[in-house]
């Protein structure tokens, strides 16, 4: 297995460490993950397979350059060689499906490149070529011809970048053309006027009667191309506006396309399997398919650890507590399997909500935990519970227990409520809701009590009469204690202190504990 683009592949690190420090976050986990395999798949993995023999359809192009010492003329910039280069480069970079050989010539040509479609070995070897290690002199178009015919080419296209050198013998330049059945197009590079040339030490060249050397373009070469039906360029303002004009003569050349042998590589594509992961994963966590995706996770032998399934339940959980759906809340939050303080309050607060309070006492009571903070707030929920179900006697030794705990302005004014009472309405009493780790979760009293009348009919809801404290009361005891709830409850009346016994159990203590939970 290999990358096509292994590259991307370090996209992958700053996600390994997402991964890491989100690992408990369901939510963003699958997402990230879905992420990595997007990028996994856009590496392009593949297998690769043996080397097979294909046809390609492609033109047979000859690049002839010229590389004798009048090619260090520099009324090209840089040079008329350095400016062949860069139009040849260019010029591959724009055709890449045709087959190319590449053939530098002085006095002798000299095979560079074989024909490839390979353009990159192309331009490996053209950049490899240095002139200071060509020892011969001077221009032979004749000789180079005469190679091309040995070669018994097919219909091929030269194109022939040279300044001409000293050539006067067209007709035979024309005949061996002619008999290698080529296709001729000319770069001319040069000036008419001609400019001299430099030497390594920066003197001028000289012939060997020590005249000066003028380098021009030889008017031969485009006789030539006229008289082979072919195309004649000098250079433009660029190389890439050079190889631009002659890749659109080339394209336009005559010869037609031949089905061309070659070894290529062939490689079976692997992306579909992340790319389709990826997409599962997607919607399955954007539908109600959230599930499946665990069961998958087990198929593929994925552990998925419960710890994720966890982390999803609570969030829904708190989501539907904030929404007060508190039905889908308590559906959620019994189906966390690893059982937590955090769970464990947010299932008895959402039983309170819902008006079963029997419930909401038994989970409060099953939560263990040695931090003063959440005994407290344990406490005061249990109360709270006892006095929404009008067991008033149970409500004063959970408050109390809260406030031996620490100050607690909520359970000292519900104490206060209930201290001379044993069976009132607890919409009357106004007792606080219970205290939860979710902030959103209180609501006003008036909504509380639309709500307590929508769930007269819920689980556990309590049945009137069931306070504890007044039933064994007389009518007489009963009537003296409305008296007094009526004297506490008026706010025009004035403010009543607690009782001694009240007193005696926050200041002395009701239960004497050694040690917490």
């Amino acid at each position: 297995m290999s990358f096509l683009y292994p590259q991307l592949l370090w996209l992958l690190i700053p996600l390994v460490f997402l991964l890491w420090q989100y690992k408990n976050h369901m939510m963003i986990l699958v997402h990230i993950l879905v992420l990595m395999l997007v990028l996994l798949a856009l590496a392009r993995p593949v297998e690769k397979l043996a080397l097979q023999e294909a046809q390609v359809e492609a033109k047979d192009i000859i690049i002839a350059l010229d590389v004798s010492y009048s090619m260090h003329a520099e009324d090209l910039s840089p040079t008329r060689y350095d400016f062949a280069k860069a139009t040849i480069l260019a010029l591959l970079e724009k055709n890449p499906s045709d087959n190319i050989r590449l053939v530098a010539f002085t006095s002798n040509p000299l095979l560079l490149s074989p024909p490839t479609t390979d353009h990159a070995l192309i331009a490996v070897a053209l950049q490899s070529l240095n002139l200071d290690y060509i020892l011969t002199k001077g221009t032979s178009l004749k000789k180079l011809f005469k190679k091309l015919t040995a070669m018994q080419l097919k219909r091929s296209n030269l194109l022939l970048i040279t300044d001409g050198g000293e050539e006067k013998d067209l007709p035979a330049l024309q005949g061996y053309l002619e008999e290698a059945n080529i296709n001729l197009t000319v770069l001319a590079l040069g000036s008419t006027t001609g400019t001299s040339v430099k030497k390594e030490d920066g003197s001028l060249l000289k012939d060997k009667e020590g005249n000066l050397v003028i380098s021009r373009i030889n008017p031969l070469l485009k006789q030539l191309a006229s008289a082979m039906h072919g195309n004649y360029f000098v250079a433009s303002a660029s190389p890439e506006a050079t190889a631009s004009d002659l890749y659109t003569a080339l394209s336009k050349s005559h010869s037609e396309t031949q089905l061309i042998q070659k070894m290529q590589s062939q490689y079976l594509e692997r992306y579909q399997f992340p790319l389709a992961l990826a997409i599962l994963l997607f919607l399955l966590l954007h539908t109600r398919g959230i599930k499946i995706l665990f069961v998958l996770a087990t198929f593929f032998g994925l552990q998925a650890e419960a710890s994720f399934l966890d982390t999803y339940h609570l969030h829904q959980g708190y989501s539907a507590y904030v929404q007060k759906d508190f039905n889908t809340a308590k559906r959620h939050f019994k189906q966390v399997d690893q059982r937590s303080l955090e769970q464990q309050l947010a299932l008895a607060n959402t039983y309170y909500r819902l008006g079963a309070f029997k419930k909401a006492i038994q989970t409060y009571k099953s939560i263990r935990s040695s931090q003063v903070k959440i005994k407290q707030q344990i406490y005061y929920n249990i109360a709270n519970a006892y006095a929404m179900l009008k067991t008033y006697d149970k409500a004063k030794i959970y408050y109390t227990k809260t406030l031996q705990l620490g100050k607690d302005p909520d359970a000292e004014n519900n104490l206060k409520k209930i201290a001379l009472l044993s069976n009132k309405d607890d919409a009357s009493l106004g007792i606080a809701h219970p205290k939860s780790q979710n902030a959103d979760s209180s609501k006003s009293e008036s909504q509380e009590k639309s709500e307590e009348e929508k769930e007269k009919n819920q689980e556990d809801q309590p049945s009137s009469g069931s306070g504890g404290g007044g039933e064994n009361a007389s009518s007489t005891d009963k009537q003296e204690e409305r008296e007094k709830g009526k004297l506490l409850l008026d706010e025009t009346a004035e403010e009543q202190p607690l009782g001694s016994k009240a007193y005696d159990l926050i200041n002395k203590g009701y239960i004497r504990e050694t040690t917490p939970w």
